[in-house]
């Protein structure tokens, strides 16, 4: 016997003003696979989303429909049918003693920690039957070689330790790019994505040039980031979005359903300079 887990993965803005290097992946077990991604389908039907959602797209004109949406996928995401990590790292936190290859791969180095940890696989699998995984990527923004590279780097987390002994297996052939137009369940992820990165760097905050009130697509924005925020708070009252979610158990890297992951170099130094 087996089981089998689809991870969605994707990222958004390489540089913000404060924060970077936004990374998201949602969990869903196969089993569950066809129900969600059908709900989440006719939910979009239902609200005249034909056309591909993206955090972009939130308008005014479209909010209500944004905020439906959002509320079926973190009804989802309540119940533990979809588990939903952010990865992001913090301007001010700077990386000592970096080679050029990690500077230059800096990108997929850090969507291979991703992979690795934001979930917490390792504790998924109690019982030791073999889970497989597979990897959904939203198209890789770089060379065919690259991504291929890439894709073999993912691939070789079969030898990482923890894995083998929580018999977690990654086959090369389950590693997959895609067109997020297909999958709701990945244009829900840049939504939620979006909305992180868009607070963190305090565009809420922005106002078009002249102007002393903000603009009315900002404003809509800042309203879904407010429901998406109040439905996390739902699952975790005083959640922080800007810090590592608290793990009082390492088994909750698995367990919980939503978490945040303040990525931190093993050496770095601190510029103050760069702080809100």
């Amino acid at each position: 016997m087996s089981q089998e887990y689809v991870i969605y993965c994707d990222e958004s803005l390489d540089h913000g003003k404060y924060f970077s290097n936004f990374y998201g992946g949602v969990l869903v077990r196969s089993s569950d696979l066809q129900q969600i991604h059908s709900l989440l389908l006719q939910r979009k039907t239902e609200l005249n989303l034909l056309k591909e959602v993206k955090w972009s797209k939130v308008t005014g004109q479209y909010l209500s429909k944004y905020l439906d949406l959002m509320e079926t996928f973190f009804d989802l995401v309540e119940a533990d049918k979809i588990k939903t990590r952010i990865m992001f790292t913090q301007n001010s936190i700077i990386s000592k003693n970096l080679r050029s290859e990690q500077i230059e791969n800096e990108y997929f180095l850090l969507y291979y920690q991703f992979v690795k940890h934001s979930f917490g696989l390792q504790y998924s699998n109690p019982s030791n039957l073999l889970i497989k995984v597979r990897l959904y990527f939203d198209d890789l923004p770089d060379t065919k070689e690259k991504a291929a590279n890439f894709k073999a780097y993912i691939a070789s987390l079969n030898s990482f330790r923890q894995f083998e002994d929580a018999n977690i297996k990654i086959s090369l052939d389950q590693i997959a790019e895609i067109k997020s137009h297909d999958h709701p369940i990945l244009q829900c992820l840049d939504v939620v994505l979006g909305s992180m990165q868009f607070r963190l760097n305090d565009k809420h905050k922005e106002k078009p040039e002249g102007s002393r009130v903000r603009g009315k697509r900002t404003i809509a924005k800042d309203k879904l980031y407010q429901y998406i925020s109040q439905r996390i708070r739902k699952i975790y009252p005083n959640f922080n979005i800007g810090v590592s979610t608290s793990r009082s158990d390492i088994r909750n890297v698995w367990l919980h359903p939503y978490r945040h992951w303040l990525f931190k170099p093993r050496e770095y130094e601190i510029d103050l300079s760069k702080t809100k």
